[in-house]
């Protein structure tokens, strides 16, 4: 049986080293783990409860929702916005929150990484991005951490998925992922 994780990637730059990083878990999943590069959070409005029932919601957020709803976890990549969590990835979070207590999160493991220009990796806003999940119903995999420091000059020239010590990180990361995700799937 193989293992279904959706990735969610907190920046819409192109070229984002955070996207990279992504990029880099799917290279490097675990075999029997198929990690999805989920597409399309630009286009998910912020979320509304007035349009978040069955006459009006939107296609961009179904859509979403039919792909966490598929997954065994998730793997979220957080850059560092002012400190703290992009809208972005805190609007599909609350989209994916609903309904409150049956939402796509409810008891699935779920880790946060990712890389900033800053000192400490984007730290606050990953530790930001937990503790929403956590909200939201998710398991939150507090041990299962990465956060990579000086993302401009470290991946100038070398991709994540080449760099050793971040490969190596990562794939800590998707093995404690993969180890809950298999279980819950079970």
């Amino acid at each position: 049986m193989s293992v279904r994780i959706l990735a969610l990637v907190g920046s819409l730059r192109a070229g984002s080293h955070n996207r990279q990083l992504a990029e880099a878990a799917v290279k490097h999943a675990p075999e029997g783990v198929e990690i999805e590069l989920y597409e399309g959070l630009a286009e998910v409005p912020f979320y509304n409860e007035d349009v978040d029932n069955e006459a009006a919601l939107p296609a961009t957020a179904a859509r979403l929702r039919e792909a966490a709803g598929q997954a065994d976890g998730f793997l979220l990549f957080s850059p560092e916005y002012n400190g703290t969590i992009p809208a972005v990835l805190k609007n599909a979070i609350d989209w994916l929150s609903r309904p409150y207590g049956a939402g796509s999160f409810t008891g699935k493991p779920v880790a946060v990484v990712g890389t900033a220009f800053g000192q400490f990796g984007g730290v606050w806003a990953q530790d930001e991005t937990r503790k929403a999940l956590g909200i939201a119903g998710a398991t939150v995999l507090e041990d299962a951490k990465l956060s990579i420091p000086g993302s401009v000059v470290r991946f100038a020239e070398t991709h994540p998925a080449d760099d050793a010590e971040v490969v190596t990180g990562l794939t800590d990361v998707l093995n404690q992922l993969t180890a809950q995700a298999g279980t819950a799937a079970a």
